[in-house]
């Protein structure tokens, strides 16, 4: 979270619901089958829950997937559960309360992990997603993987990125995915590489008997770019077919301009035929040559 908080944009210029539904049903008619509605919180939306029971609906849509930071989560769990929410990412870049407190500036960890007991004792598939940050959190490496020694999650390490509202801090990164391998490693020298999913971005480690998994993601160095099957669409309707772009086009404004759904599923086409090779080239093309600065706040974690 940025110190100075964030600036939140008015409510005419995002998306409504009924927009993202007539997206979702778009979308999914072309072959989408896979949606994840993410943050910081999505919760933090009114009328979130009912959006999602409407898409829920979907003829053709097999997976509905959220990433949370767990602070509204917990009392919406039993809900989830029934809707057939099919997995739950839940941020969490330490489980030390008073680095949490410094990271987040938040003083809400008890709800975070409110959330994450609510998502095991109702059998959610959970992946733990933690931003490794050189000088903040690297001490959690440990303590967050022996959390797949009793649950039956995926605790996943990632690159740290530059959107952090001030563009890249480093000029080299530090722990890459190489270096929290190796620090791995050197606590659990029985840790063995297992299959990574298809289109899976990341690099997937076990530790014999215990009863999770690990994951690696090399968000900055983009080793998975080559697989990569995604796409994002913003709050405000900006179509990112990478996330190290800056926007293909804005679907709200295509939408609002009286935009037919032919000509719609046209504009998509044309943007996923022409996305960047991998995130080196999205960078690179970033339209009027704007630097990575924007806060992953205003993207979508």
């Amino acid at each position: 979270m940025p110190e100075e908080g964030i600036k939140y944009v008015a409510r005419q210029e995002l998306l409504t619901y009924e927009e993202m539904t007539r997206l979702m049903k778009l979308l999914v008619g072309m072959g989408i089958e896979k949606i994840r509605i993410t943050g910081g919180e999505p919760f933090v939306r009114k009328d979130m829950m009912q959006f999602l029971r409407s898409i829920s609906r979907l003829e053709g849509l097999k997976k509905i997937n959220i990433t949370t930071n767990g602070t509204l989560t917990a009392a919406l769990v039993p809900e989830l559960k029934a809707l057939g929410i099919n997995s739950i990412n839940l941020s969490m870049d330490t489980i030390d309360r008073e680095r949490f407190h410094r990271i987040t500036r938040r003083d809400e960890f008890d709800k975070v992990m409110q959330t994450f007991h609510a998502l095991l004792e109702h059998d959610i598939k959970t992946k733990i997603n933690a931003v490794v940050m050189q000088g903040k959190n690297t001490e959690d490496l440990i303590p967050m993987a022996e959390l797949t020694r009793n649950h039956p999650v995926n605790v996943r390490f990632i690159e740290e990125m530059p959107f952090n509202g001030e563009g890249s801090h480093y000029e080299k990164l530090h722990w890459n995915h190489r270096k929290i391998l190796q620090h791995l490693q050197e606590h659990f020298p029985s840790m063995e590489k297992i299959p990574d999913p298809p289109h899976s971005t990341s690099m997937n480690y076990r530790i014999p008997g215990y009863a999770g998994s690990i994951g690696i993601i090399a968000a900055y160095s983009r080793t998975f770019c080559g697989t990569c099957n995604r796409i994002r669409i913003t709050p405000q309707g900006m179509l990112r077919t990478c996330l190290y772009d800056n926007g293909v086009f804005n679907i709200r404004d295509l939408m609002r301009a009286g935009a037919t759904d032919q000509q719609l599923s046209d504009a998509f086409l044309d943007a996923l035929s022409n996305r960047a090779k991998d995130g080196w080239e999205a960078e690179q093309n970033r339209r009027f040559g704007l630097p990575v600065q924007e806060s992953m706040s205003t993207i979508g974690g």
